[in-house]
């Protein structure tokens, strides 16, 4: 599985922005569920979102919920993340993860090596 994100940049507190991960499965159903996790600096990974691709079930933290929204194109090769009302500490790197099962996400969702791939990340930073 390949995942290649985009659409991060400098945005102002409140702003809102729409990151993209592009999946690309070179054996189909390697990638049932698509994560976003985020990074900052000097701290731990952090789960964000999930999504079961054919069931379209979605998942959040708490640190988003009401403020992120994550969904698939129609063709579900790609995963999207939108964020509004966006804080200073949704600062960091934001990756996509994908992980060959599904039926498990809710419970695992948060746990990194619930997911086998990773994207090298796009970055976010939220200004004050």
């Amino acid at each position: 599985v390949e995942l290649a994100e985009s659409g991060g940049g400098l945005v102002q507190a409140g702003g809102s922005l729409r990151l993209s991960c592009v999946v690309s499965e070179r054996v189909p159903g390697s990638a049932r569920a698509v994560g976003w996790f985020r990074q900052a600096p000097g701290e731990a990974r952090e789960f964000v979102a999930a999504i079961s691709r054919a069931a379209g079930i979605s998942f959040y933290a708490d640190a988003v919920k009401g403020r992120a929204t994550i969904s698939t194109d129609n063709s579900g090769n790609t995963v999207y993340l939108e964020m509004s009302s966006l804080k200073p500490e949704d600062t960091g790197v934001y990756k996509c993860a994908a992980s060959g099962e599904s039926r498990d996400l809710e419970r695992y969702r948060t746990a990194s090596y619930y997911y086998h791939y990773y994207g090298q990340g796009t970055q976010v930073t939220v200004s004050s």
